[in-house]
């Protein structure tokens, strides 16, 4: 990759990301929850699955279950310190 596609590559991802997260603005505790948990989750499940021999099935498996369970837990079932 030359020196000019490595800098477009990375000012691309910034601006992925910069557009990404401003989409996370004003979400409510429930989307929040579904958001973090599916984090978490694909996190968790790409380090088990590299682990067991796939890490992209397992990333996507717990990233699923982590959203869901973010999802359906209520704002007195999470204890964060609030």
């Amino acid at each position: 990759m030359t020196r000019t596609n490595k800098k477009f590559a990375g000012a691309l991802a910034l601006l992925m990301l910069a557009t990404t997260a401003s989409g996370c603005s004003n979400l409510n505790q429930q989307q929040e929850r579904a958001l973090s948990g599916g984090a978490l989750g694909a996190a968790g499940g790409a380090v088990i699955g590299a682990i067991s021999g796939s890490w992209l099935a397992g990333a996507i498996v717990g990233g699923a279950a982590g959203a869901a369970i973010g999802a359906f837990t209520t704002p007195s079932q999470v204890h964060v310190g609030r």
